[in-house]
């Protein structure tokens, strides 16, 4: 038994492995299939030429949008992907996480497909397209953790889930630039019928060979299923949710603190870094692409390391459960403040880049710590609980862009400045919250009653019970 929780990183052989190997492919097509239309939609409102005859050209867009309108294209998704956070681990705990999984990236791949002749019948059916997007997406995290709470070992869970959330910040640095490639030499519609196909062929994948439980898949071995059992116990789908005790448990609070302010400052990063580095340095960011993708290509090495090193920390008992995610989570909002500020001084775009890279980087470590830390304090309902934090940190993606634009009125240094003293203090914060409230130890709201031994007749020589 020893040998097998010890067993090295090779997913072939362990039925639990493949399933994180999977789902890190997953998440890599979740982000694949949100941020392509920001390429596309670039060169679906850019001007060429079209000949007219006799030698002369006709300047003509696709898509005669402003900026507003592209605005509410781009941000009609997020209105979708807030409102099935709790209903999609919900969902998962009742009905499945790995099939709620699979049934949302599928209905949004499939979605994806049809995206260009949509945008070509209504700019109103485009919108509601990606808002219909954004409601299946919404499950992918959140039954994703219900998927956890079956198939992640305690002993493996921040590198398990660590491995497989990275994924999306690989399909972010991945798909922007491929993206771009595609719309350049086979045109835009093909961005949409690629990454689209793509994710199809991950959920035939997914469906075939994940199961929900590790009871119900045929292929997982007697001595692998033996040490799940014993690690994990019996999946029970008959869960009753203790709503009232999320909402009154500040270790809940603590993770949706450290989830909204974790994404506050990737959201910030993601949608205005490119816009900093014109307006304050002059730069044209498009012509350096490495630099644009470093800061994520980091964070998904680093989150390797992050995951392994936390599960040995508690393994070897070098430091409790609930002092290895304060250490990592509050280290990294701690590291993320620092170099926030230290960007906001620097005026050469290697020394921004170069702080982002340390901010986002370090960042990893948080994730081992509050997005794994659902399933410490209540593994039966880690599902719902993901999705009640996520509702919060999705907020971030509607409101940093906004307030962004709000201060930076004249592009100056100065109001940039603002913006990364906003994200510093956030992390600031977030570090202090969740070093105070966080725990790792398992909530006696979470805990599972036995059940009650009632005497219905009483004998000298024979007690009948009723279970």
């Amino acid at each position: 038994m020893e040998q097998e929780s010890d067993s090295t990183w090779q997913f072939w052989k362990r039925r639990r492995h493949l399933v994180a190997f999977l789902a890190f492919f997953g998440f890599f097509n979740v982000y694949a299939l949100r941020v392509n239309l920001s390429v596309a939609i670039v060169a679906m409102t850019s001007p060429y030429n079209v000949s007219t005859g006799n030698n002369t050209f006709e300047q003509v867009r696709d898509f005669d949008w402003d900026s507003k309108t592209q605005g509410l294209v781009l941000s009609s998704f997020f209105y979708g992907y807030i409102s099935t956070q709790i209903l999609g681990g919900w969902l998962g705990t009742r009905y499945g996480g790995a099939r709620v999984y699979g049934i949302g990236i599928f209905t949004t791949a499939l979605l994806t497909i049809i995206t260009p002749q949509i945008a070509n019948t209504s700019l109103y059916l485009l919108v509601a397209l990606r808002v219909i997007e954004g409601i299946f997406e919404g499950v992918t995290y959140p039954s994703m953790h219900a998927v956890w709470s079956a198939w992640a070992p305690i002993s493996e869970r921040s590198r398990m889930t660590s491995f497989a959330f990275s994924g999306s910040y690989l399909g972010t640095v991945v798909a922007l630039p491929v993206s771009g490639i595609v719309a350049k030499h086979f045109g835009w519609p093909s961005i949409f019928y690629i990454t689209g196909i793509v994710g199809l062929i991950w959920c035939t994948i997914w469906w075939i060979v994940v199961k929900d439980t590790p009871e119900s898949d045929p292929h997982i071995s007697s001595e692998e299923l033996k040490f799940l059992k014993e690690h994990i116990g019996p999946t029970n789908a008959k869960i009753e949710h203790p709503w009232t005790q999320f909402f009154k448990s500040m270790p809940v609070w603590a993770i949706v603190m450290a989830h909204f302010c974790e994404n506050w400052g990737f959201y910030t990063l993601l949608t205005q870094l490119p816009t900093f580095m014109k307006d304050a340095l002059n730069y044209d960011l498009q012509k350096a692409g490495f630099l644009s993708s470093a800061p994520y290509l980091v964070m998904t090495i680093i989150m390797q390391f992050a995951g392994h090193l936390s599960d040995w920390l508690c393994n070897k008992e070098i430091l409790s459960r609930t002092n290895v995610r304060k250490l990592f989570n509050c280290g990294a909002f701690i590291a993320q403040t620092v170099f926030m500020m230290l960007a906001a001084y620097l005026l050469t775009p290697v020394g921004v880049v170069t702080c982002l890279v340390f901010a986002v980087g370090l960042g990893a470590f948080a994730w081992p710590a509050f997005s794994v830390n659902h399933l410490d304090i209540a593994p039966q309902h880690a599902g719902v609980l993901m999705g009640f934090s996520n509702t919060f940190a999705t907020i971030p993606g509607i409101i940093s862009p906004l307030l962004s634009g709000f201060i930076v009125t004249n592009k100056s240094a100065d109001e940039w400045k603002i913006v990364f003293y906003i994200s510093s203090t956030i992390y600031l914060i977030g570090a202090l919250f969740y070093g105070m409230f966080a725990s790792a130890e398992k909530q006696h709201w979470a805990i599972e009653k036995e059940p009650k031994m009632e005497h219905v007749y009483t004998n000298t020589a024979l007690d009948v019970e009723k279970i």
